[in-house]
């Protein structure tokens, strides 16, 4: 757990719990729907399953969530920004997992004519719209954590 523990007022931490039990209430009903499919044509448990591992595929990957985590929280950055705040992963793996993320729609690579050349990276529509969709999961876990708790 990061120190300290973030300590946020006691209005903004129900409403952060509001919004996770939204999210739950959401996730049951996503399934439900999901579930009601499953066994018609060749659509089964085993079809979802397979289907929930190719989708979730890219998060799989090592170093993935934490580039991800890093452009959502801070916003575009250049590369040796996002170097410097991922402790220990190398240039060339940083580079071939933002090629990676770019070619799976998660990143855009924009360059900016120089001199220098510039380039940054950020999260295109698709990287944002999961990152909002993984916030309350995260959020879930910070709390359950102890990372962030309630003044």
């Amino acid at each position: 757990m990061p120190e300290p523990a973030m300590k946020i007022e006691s209005d903004a931490f129900a409403s952060i719990q509001k919004s996770i039990e939204s999210t739950l209430q959401h996730g049951k009903t996503i399934r439900s729907t999901l579930a009601e499919t499953s066994g018609q044509g060749p659509f089964n448990a085993a079809w979802e399953v397979e289907a929930a591992v190719e989708a979730l595929h890219v998060f799989a990957s090592r170093w993935t969530i934490e580039i991800l985590a890093t452009l959502y929280i801070t916003g575009p950055r250049r590369f040796n920004e996002m170097k410097t705040m991922l402790t220990g992963i190398s240039s060339r793996t940083l580079s071939d997992k933002l090629r990676f993320l770019a070619d799976e729609g998660l990143v855009l690579r924009l360059v900016t004519d120089g001199p220098p050349v510039k380039v940054n990276y950020k999260l295109s529509e698709h990287g944002l719209t999961c990152g909002r969709l993984l916030s309350p999961l995260v959020a879930h876990l910070k709390i359950l954590k102890g990372s962030v708790q309630s003044d």
